[in-house]
């Protein structure tokens, strides 16, 4: 909850006015569908379903989806994993808010 309230605080420092946040990779799926997002932050590890299991199930449903995986554990082996689930970018904790920024103008 505390990285989710700092990466919040850090995306409306950028500008970002619409977050909605998800406490498990279930919620964070759900929340998808429901909401239709212009980007996602996932962390890796999460309960219920991981974040590599929520990515796959976002782009399955919306192959357009742009999902940022997050994860401390920035082993080579996670960032193909995720890139390969289908994450748009990768980011390793603890973040600088000059990735967070150059990862929203990639977006644009």
């Amino acid at each position: 909850m505390l990285i989710r309230k700092k990466l919040k605080e850090l995306l409306k420092s950028c500008g970002c006015n619409n977050i909605l946040e998800a406490s498990n990779g279930q919620e964070a799926v759900d929340s998808y569908k429901e909401n239709n997002p212009d980007l996602v932050f996932m962390d890796i590890i999460m309960p219920f379903k991981n974040g590599i299991e929520a990515v796959k199930e976002i782009i399955e449903f919306d192959n357009e989806a742009k999902v940022v995986m997050a994860s401390s554990a920035g082993t080579k082996e996670h960032v193909k994993v995720a890139i390969k689930a289908g994450a748009f970018e990768f980011v390793q904790k603890p973040w600088e808010k000059e990735q967070i920024n150059k990862i929203l103008l990639n977006l644009k």
